[in-house]
């Protein structure tokens, strides 16, 4: 208790010590925005590779870097979503590269129209999803290694199924199936701006986005996942359906693969099958990016989509500046880290913050 040059207590207000508190509670509020650190991060990179890459503010710049940022940021989205539930997705990459592999093979291998193969593709990538889920929750190990799990065995397996039928790791002619033109037209359409060609995977990003937000923040179901993720003993307590929840979240990450797996074969007419090899861990990566704590109950999808356009960016910036790409992955090393660190900053403050 602070005390008057005479020993006794001052029960006054204290000038020196209001402008403290109210610049903390500035700062807490700013930290409830999961999607400030990102935004923050998206300016800096911006004003990094500006001047060392002229290309990249050009029509044609800014068209790589969205239809980068949109594959990304659809997985990243999806992700973030099972973050914030405290839950990870390492199989989403494998999902992408495996449904697309089963729509090609229906198509050039069973003779199959490509809506119906698209739909058994929807399915399959559903059942992955179903059995993520179930396996995490019914069995209590962390979701971490049974996506790592899963991801090798649909690796194994699509790569040995498809090898197996078409002598190949590789599938070509599925742009030559019974309702092609209206699946481009859903899936592959295109606006030419310039010397920049603008796909509608930026429309399904946008529109992904914008769904998941309101799923978090206005809706009973967004409600059970921050609950979930943040005190799952106190959810399960208050009758939050906590298993079904995290089921139909590794559901959502599986369509969102089935997505940038349909939108890719769309894109080429074809698969390649060690096309996602590379891809266990972007989205997380994304997610983490986009302010998502790896310790569940804090993130956004907002913030997810602002990550995977930190990480096009980055990565389209790197080429047009003519860096050896490898200095992508190092810078790649230096966001990830900072975003670490601002997220362990963040958890402090966050359980620091009294509640009312």
């Amino acid at each position: 208790m602070p005390v008057t040059a005479d020993g006794l207590p001052s029960f006054g207000p204290q000038p020196a010590a209001l402008a403290p508190a109210r610049g903390r509670r500035v700062l807490d509020r700013a930290l409830a925005r999961p999607s400030l650190a990102a935004i923050v991060g998206l300016v800096v990179v911006l004003l990094f590779f500006g001047p060392q890459a002229p290309g990249l503010f050009s029509s044609g710049g800014l068209a790589s870097v969205l239809d980068s940022a949109a594959l990304l940021g659809i997985g990243g989205v999806a992700v973030a979503l099972l973050l914030v539930s405290g839950q990870f997705d390492l199989s989403i990459g494998m999902v992408a590269v495996g449904s697309a592999l089963l729509t090609g093979v229906l198509v050039v291998e069973a003779g199959w129209g490509a809506w119906p193969a698209l739909l058994a593709s929807l399915v399959a990538a559903l059942l992955v999803g179903l059995v993520n889920g179930w396996l995490v929750v019914a069995t209590g190990l962390p979701s971490f290694l049974v996506t790592l799990a899963t991801f090798l065995v649909l690796q194994g397996a699509a790569l040995a199924g498809v090898r197996s039928l078409t002598r190949s790791v590789r599938v070509d002619g599925v742009d030559a199936a019974a309702g092609w033109s209206s699946v481009t037209t859903v899936f592959g359409s295109t606006v030419q701006v310039g010397d920049g060609r603008f796909r509608i995977a930026l429309l399904w990003w946008l529109t992904l986005t914008l769904w998941a937000t309101w799923v978090l923040w206005r809706t009973r179901f967004g409600n059970a996942v921050f609950a979930v993720g943040g005190a799952p003993r106190a959810a399960r307590e208050l009758g939050v359906a906590d298993r079904r929840t995290t089921i139909v979240l590794f559901c959502c990450t599986a369509a969102a693969g089935w997505l940038i797996g349909t939108l890719g074969v769309v894109r080429i007419g074809g698969v390649q099958g060690t096309t996602g090899l590379g891809t266990a861990i972007e989205f997380v990566v994304v997610a983490v990016i986009g302010g998502c704590l790896l310790t569940g109950g804090y993130g956004s999808a907002i913030g997810a989509a602002i990550g995977a356009l930190v990480y096009a960016t980055a990565r389209q910036g790197v080429a047009l500046a003519g860096w050896d790409p490898r200095w992508f992955e190092a810078f790649l090393g230096v966001l990830l880290l900072v975003a670490l660190l601002t997220n362990g900053v963040v958890r402090g403050r966050l359980r620091a913050v009294p509640r009312s």
